[in-house]
């Protein structure tokens, strides 16, 4: 039996900001426990009798053998999306030509969204991509676009129930002491209701479409033998297609498998959660199964409605900071990254917080992919086009025994637009579309793993835009490769540090106070863990040319320092008793002044750094003398004084005489 509740007792305000009706489920039994703990996995079937369906996953020869049997269903398909597309296309061709412009055709915009919607998922994903890129789509057509998030037709509730019930076991009434009367959103997947379970917890309950995974197979089996067909006859497409969308159906699969998503948003607490201003909703598993999904209702409104945002006292931007180093975190540290952070994910909480919301598209990548992003990043930033080309290689873009002769400086042309100015100035989408015309150029083969990174980028990217078009993702992005360059102990990241820090073996100053400046500016900036890690890289076999060339430049700062206090001196003197050297001692030379301004400059930066705590100096002093490694340092920084100071006397007893008058 369902009853509505009293108009007093609805819930005014749904998490996007409009008005919600709830109903309430009067329930025949109770068959539900406690919820769990987040931390905890619980049972995820609410019926013990019940077995847990077997996860299907993407496997494109199956699908082969499936549809190369059904031709006239696929020539149906075919042709199901080539006739509305064709009369869109030519719908906008004709309107050109009567001088109607396109791009503040409201109709037309309307058109386009309601023909994604009719082609299915796969072009709704598209759309949703479009949504994001105020660069790219007009206005009008941005305001369609991002309709398809969450504003999509919904299915019957009947279908909806009918899958709860067949997914957990129980009906509706049995599980839910609420639910709202139509869902309040539906997306390409599913359709989410808001409810509220017996324990009081208000929840989103995510129920899949129907016949969800034959609409996407046939659009996935389609597009990848066009895939197939133009990687072999077009001859100057290198990069793996049909890898590509391998990698996209099986990221599709994997979010048609609500079970999967909720492992998902359990990992990405794990790993993100932690993150200053980050939040991940909770995953309900006794109410959680292969295409019903329950998860912590999150009130709050969408990161493309900056006015909202700031009316609640919230600041827009901050929260676009607070995303782009999350993402950093994603791609560069741990590997696991929201491959789909479309507005329809991500909210502003009413409490300040960013929220993600959906974790069914994820991916990830290897360290030494990880690694090698970094590299490529340091090695843009520094104009290092040699060491940029390496880096595509280890990427794998390019194989082993391409020529990278004219690859380097064809780098050097795309960034050429930055010269004068850092490229961090740049935005992704710029840089990638450069990229992309040199990659048709040259021999590069795009690898699977790419497409979502720079989807995920390029997403947020726009979404940044929406809010500030002055906002650059790279130059939030550097303050967190320089904390990674100084504190992360691997071999690949301590290379790239050597390679930023000297150049034809000269130590570079300037570049470590920007690493230094930058670094300070992360979040979770550790002055400690820099102190401790730099006295273990400096006193270690991997260390060693970092430490032979630190303990010359020491030299000459103290070189520096000795020299201008004894020319001080001997001026002193010469002018109060009227001693005259024949050659005085000379002053400090331009380049050892400057290492010694860069120094005291650094010093500068470490003291206004957080984390430095002058009372704890000497305790980290004395531990850090007694290292085994420290002491032989400083030795043999101790006897390359010595040797140069005798050195420097030697040479000025036997040029250098001296006349008293």
């Amino acid at each position: 039996m369902v009853k509505t509740l009293p108009p007093s007792e609805k819930i005014p305000v749904d998490s996007r900001g409009g008005e919600l009706s709830v109903i309430e489920v009067v329930p025949t039994k109770n068959v539900v426990t406690e919820s769990p703990d987040r931390t905890a996995f619980a049972h995820r079937v609410i019926d013990t009798a019940a077995v847990e369906p077997e996860t299907i996953l993407y496997d494109p020869i199956e699908i082969q053998v499936q549809y190369s049997n059904k031709p006239l269903q696929v020539l149906n398909r075919i042709l199901t999306v080539l006739r509305p597309t064709l009369a869109f296309v030519l719908g906008i061709w004709w309107d050109s030509k009567r001088g109607i412009v396109v791009k503040n055709d409201r109709r037309r915009a309307i058109q386009l969204r309601e023909l994604l919607t009719k082609l299915g998922p796969a072009y709704i994903k598209i759309g949703q991509a479009l949504s994001t890129r105020p660069d790219l789509v007009p206005p009008l057509y941005l305001e369609e676009l991002a309709r398809l998030q969450d504003q999509l037709p919904a299915f019957p509730n009947e279908i909806a129930y009918q899958f709860i019930e067949e997914e957990l076991g129980a009906t509706p009434e049995e599980i839910y002491a609420e639910l709202s009367p139509q869902p309040i959103a539906a997306a390409s997947l599913g359709q989410v209701y808001k409810g509220r379970l017996k324990t009081g917890e208000e929840v989103a309950v995510k129920v899949q479409r129907p016949d969800l995974r034959e609409i996407i197979t046939i659009d996935l089996y389609i597009l990848r033998r066009l895939a197939a067909w133009v990687q072999r006859s077009v001859k100057r497409v290198r990069s793996d297609l049909v890898g590509i969308l391998d990698e996209l159906g099986d990221r599709i699969f994997e979010e048609m498998d609500y079970i999967h998503e909720g492992e998902n948003a359990e990992r990405f607490f794990k790993l993100y959660g932690h993150i200053q201003d980050i939040y991940v909703p909770k995953i309900y598993w006794e109410y959680t199964n292969r295409r019903v999904l329950t998860m912590e209702w999150i009130n709050g409104v969408k990161l493309t409605q900056p006015k909202e945002i700031n009316a609640l006292g919230i600041n827009a931007r901050y929260l676009i900071e607070v995303g782009v180093q999350c993402s950093l975190r994603q791609l560069l540290e741990h590997g696991f990254f929201h491959a789909d952070p479309h507005p329809g994910n991500l909210l502003a909480t009413f409490d300040g917080k960013l929220a993600y919301l959906d974790f069914g598209m994820m991916s990830e990548i290897k360290p030494p992919q990880r690694y090698g992003l970094i590299e490529a990043i340091v090695h843009v930033v520094n104009r290092d086009f040699d060491s940029l080309a390496q880096d595509y290689v280890k990427l794998e873009f390019l194989s082993p025994e391409t020529d990278l002769t004219p690859i380097i400086p064809a780098f050097a042309k795309v960034f050429a637009n930055a010269q004068g100015a850092s490229v961090a100035e740049l935005n992704i989408k710029s840089i990638t579309d450069e990229l992309s015309a040199l990659m048709y150029e040259y021999p590069f083969r795009v690898p699977p793993y790419y497409a979502l990174i720079i989807r995920s980028l390029v997403t947020l990217e726009g979404i940044a835009i929406y809010i500030d078009p002055n906002f650059k993702v790279l130059s939030e992005a550097y303050p967190y490769v320089s904390k990674r360059l100084l504190t992360d102990p691997a071999d690949e990241l301590r290379t790239s540090l050597k390679d930023l820090l000297f150049k034809d073996g000269k130590f570079r100053w300037n570049r470590l106070e920007n690493l230094l400046k930058n670094a300070r500016n992360s979040q979770d900036y550790d002055f400690n863990l820099v102190v401790n890690q730099g006295v273990e890289f400096l006193t270690s076999e991997r260390g060693a040319f970092i430490r032979d060339k630190l303990v010359d430049e020491f030299f000459n700062g103290i070189d520096a320092v000795s020299r201008n206090t004894l020319h001080n001196f001997t001026s002193l003197l010469r002018e109060r008793v009227g001693i005259t050297a024949v050659n005085e001692v000379a002053a400090a030379t331009v380049e050892q002044q400057q290492t010694l301004e860069y120094i005291q400059r650094i010093v500068g930066i470490l003291r206004e750094t957080r984390g430095f705590d002058a009372t704890k100096i000497a305790p980290q002093l004395a531990q850090i003398i007694v290292n085994p490694g420290v002491q032989r340092l400083g030795q043999q920084i101790a006897n390359r004084v010595v040797q140069k100071a005798i050195t420097r006397i030697i040479r000025q007893i036997l040029t250098e005489p001296i006349e008293v008058k």
